[in-house]
C-alpha cells in the first residue's frame, strides 16, 4: 500500500508556478521571432510565411549546432532565404556560438536562451533533465552545468523563500553552493523578509554513493524504470504489456491512483495489492444490479467514468508486472540479487567473482556485466590485480576490444579500479589508527586514500550500519527501515547520510565517515536564524542530487519522511539507474 503521511506532515509547495514562468518566457521568446512578421503586416507588406522562418529549440550541444549549420548551409546552396532562430535551453554556451561561427552561419542565425531548468515530474520531484551532467562533470571534469544548478537553486529560493539550513557533501556540491550564494548576495533584496517555505536543503554528489545507483532496483517504480525506461515522468508500454498491437504512453505520477498506491512498494507485494484492487473494482461494478433508475443515473454520471479509468490503469499495471516477471525469470533475477547482497555484505566474494565471470562468458549483457564488476570493485575497495586483469581480459574477449576505452573511463571515475600496493594495507591502517589520536588517524587515512581513489565502502558500511542485522526473515510487507528498498539487505548510503545529518543538524559526529568518503574539505553546514521559519517549514526538506538519483532512493526517503514526520522534495539533474550510469561511461554506443 502507499505511504500515508502523518496528519502533522507539512504541505508540499505548489510547483505549478515553475511551469507558468517557463511557459510565459517561451511565449515571449517565440513572439520576438514574429516581430518582423507583425511589422510587415502594419506596413501592408506580405508577411513572412511559416516555411520562411525556422526556430530551433535545442539543448546547448555541439552536435546540435552542426545539424543547424548544415541545414542553413543547405538552404544557401539551394538559394532559399529564411530567418533562423536558435533558442538554447536551459542556457546558451559560448562554445555553441563558436561552432556556428566556424561553420559560417553565425550571421544568419539569431540566438536566445530559455532558462527552463526545472521540470516538475511529480508533486515532490523536480528534474533538470540533464542526463549528460553525470558524464560531463564526473568523467570529463566539465563544470559548465554548475551555473545551471546554481540558477535553479536561486529560482527556488526566490519563489519559496530563503533556505534556513543548508548541508552538502561533494566537490560539485560545494562549487554549486558557493556560486548560488554569490547569486543570493547579488540579489539580496528578492528574498529579504520572506518567510521560508522549505526549512532544509541537502546537496549531494553522485560519486559520494555509487553503490546505491549500481544495485538492482526492487521497488515497483524502480523496476519499471529498469525494465521499460521512464523518460520525463512517462513510460512507453509495448504490446507485451497492453495485450494489443499498439504501444501505450502512460504518465507515471501521483495522479495515477493505482500507480501512486504501489510505486514505493517492494515488488513482492505488488501482485497481491493489484489483485485486491481488481476485486474491489468488480464489487463496485456489481453494485449496479440492485439500483433503480435514479441511482443508475447518478452512478453513470458520477462514478462510472472514474471506475473505467481506474480499471484501464489497473490492467496496464498488471500487464507491466507480468512483463517484468517474465523478463526477470528469464534473467534468473533471484540469483543476481543473491550475488549483489553477497557483495554488499562482503561474503562469498570468490563465488560472486565466479558468477560475474559466468555472466561475461554467457554474454548476457555488456552493461550488466560492467555493472557487476563495478559493484565488486567499489565494495572491495578495488579489485586485486589478478582479478582485474582476468575479468578485463574475459570481458574484452567476450564483448569486443572496442570496450577498452570504457575501462579507462570507469577507472578515471573511480567505478572500476585495480588495487595499488598501498590499498592492500587496509588492515595495517586500521591497527595503526587504534594507537593514535583521532586527528592523527584522520591524517593517516587521508594519506592512504591519496594512493588511489578508493571507496572505503566496508568501513563506511560498519560506521553507518548500512547492512541491517535482522533476527529471522525481513518482513517486506511491514518494513522497519529504508533497507526494504533492497529487500532488507542494504540501507542506501545517500539516504543514511541525509538521515544522520538531519538528526544532528550538522556533520558533527560524522567526521570519520566524511574522511572515509574522501570529502574532508567538501562537507559543509550553513545554518541561519530559524526565527522566521515555521515549525511546518522546518519539516520540509529539499534534497538535491547532482549527477542523478534513483527511484529506490526516492522511495527510501519517502519512507523516512513518513516515519519521522518529514516531507521530502527531490531535485535531481536527471533520474538515473545502473544502466544509465554504465551507458554514460561507455564509449560503445548501442
Amino acid at each position: 500500500m502507499a505511504f500515508p503521511h502523518r496528519p502533522d506532515a507539512p504541505e508540499l509547495p505548489d510547483f505549478s508556478m515553475l511551469k507558468r514562468l517557463a511557459r510565459d518566457q517561451l511565449i515571449y521568446l517565440l513572439e520576438q521571432q514574429h516581430e518582423v512578421d507583425k511589422l510587415y503586416k502594419v506596413e501592408n507588406k506580405p508577411a513572412l510565411s511559416s516555411n520562411e522562418q525556422l526556430c530551433f529549440l535545442v539543448r546547448p550541444r555541439i552536435k546540435n549546432m552542426r545539424y543547424v549549420a548544415s541545414l542553413v548551409n543547405a538552404d544557401k546552396l539551394a538559394g532559399r532565404t529564411r530567418k533562423y532562430k536558435v533558442i538554447f535551453s536551459p542556457q546558451k554556451f559560448h562554445a555553441c556560438e563558436m561552432v556556428l561561427e566556424e561553420e559560417g552561419v553565425y550571421g544568419d542565425v539569431s540566438c536566445d536562451e530559455w532558462a527552463f531548468s526545472l521540470l516538475p515530474l511529480d508533486v515532490d520531484l523536480l528534474s533538470m533533465e540533464l542526463p549528460e551532467f553525470f558524464r560531463d562533470y564526473f568523467l570529463e571534469g566539465d563544470q559548465r552545468w554548475i551555473n545551471t544548478v546554481a540558477q535553479a537553486l536561486h529560482l527556488l529560493s526566490t519563489l519559496y523563500g530563503p533556505f534556513p539550513n543548508c548541508y552538502g557533501i561533494g566537490r560539485c556540491t560545494k562549487m554549486s553552493y558557493e556560486l548560488w550564494r554569490k547569486l543570493e548576495e547579488e540579489e539580496d533584496g528578492e528574498t529579504k523578509g520572506r518567510r521560508p517555505e522549505i526549512g532544509h536543503v541537502f546537496l549531494l554528489d553522485r560519486d559520494v554513493d555509487f553503490v546505491t545507483a549500481l544495485c538492482s532496483q526492487v521497488v515497483y517504480e524502480g523496476l519499471v524504470d529498469d525494465t521499460f525506461r521512464i523518460k520525463c515522468g512517462s513510460v512507453d508500454f509495448g504490446p507485451e504489456v497492453t495485450s494489443s498491437d499498439r504501444s501505450l504512453k502512460v504518465l507515471l505520477n501521483a495522479e495515477d491512483k493505482v500507480f501512486n498506491e504501489i510505486r514505493n512498494e517492494h515488488f513482492s507485494n505488488v501482485f497481491g495489492f493489484l489483485s485486491q484492487k481488481a476485486r474491489n473494482l468488480q464489487a463496485q461494478y456489481d453494485r449496479r444490479r440492485g439500483m433503480d433508475i435514479k441511482q443508475m443515473k447518478n452512478f453513470v454520471s458520477q462514478e462510472l467514468k472514474g471506475l473505467k479509468q481506474e480499471h484501464r490503469l489497473l490492467s496496464v499495471h498488471i500487464g507491466a508486472c507480468e512483463s517484468i516477471m517474465k523478463k526477470k525469470t528469464k534473467q534468473d533475477f533471484q540469483e543476481l540479487i543473491k550475488t549483489e547482497h553477497a557483495l554488499l555484505e562482503g561474503f562469498s566474494i570468490r563465488e560472486s567473482t565466479s558468477y560475474i565471470e559466468e555472466h561475461i562468458d554467457r554474454q548476457v549483457s555488456p552493461l550488466e556485466s560492467l555493472r557487476l564488476m563495478c559493484l565488486l570493485s567499489i565494495t572491495e575497495n578495488g579489485l586485486i590485480p589478478k582479478d582485474y586483469r582476468s575479468l578485463k581480459t574475459q570481458y574484452l574477449q567476450s564483448y569486443g576490444p572496442e570496450h577498452l576505452l570504457t575501462f579507462s573511463n570507469l577507472r578515471r571515475a573511480g567505478l572500476l579500479t585495480e588495487q595499488a600496493p598501498g590499498d592492500t594495507l587496509t588492515a595495517v591502517e586500521s591497527k595503526v589508527s587504534k594507537l593514535v589520536t583521532d586527528k592523527a588517524a584522520g591524517k593517516i587515512t587521508d594519506a592512504f586514500s591519496s594512493l588511489a581513489k578508493r571507496s572505503n565502502f566496508r568501513a563506511i558500511s560498519k560506521k553507518l550500519n548500512l547492512i541491517p542485522r535482522v533476527d529471522g526473515e525481513y518482513d517486506l510487507k511491514v518494513p522497519r527501515d529504508m533497507a526494504y528498498v533492497f529487500s532488507g539487505a542494504y540501507v542506501p548510503l545517500s539516504c543514511r547520510l541525509i538521515e544522520q545529518v538531519l538528526e544532528r543538524r550538522s556533520w558533527q559526529g560524522l567526521d570519520e565517515v566524511v574522511r572515509l568518503l574522501n570529502c574532508s574539505e567538501l562537507a559543509f553546514t550553513d545554518m541561519t536564524k530559524e526565527d522566521k521559519a515555521s515549525s511546518e517549514s522546518l519539516r520540509l526538506i529539499l534534497v538535491v542530487f547532482l549527477g542523478g538519483c534513483t527511484f529506490s532512493e526516492i522511495s527510501a526517503l519517502r519512507f523516512l519522511g513518513r516515519e519521522k514526520g518529514y516531507r521530502f522534495i527531490f531535485l535531481t539533474t536527471a533520474v538515473t539507474n545502473s544502466a544509465r550510469l554504465m551507458e554514460a561511461m561507455s564509449e560503445v554506443k548501442a
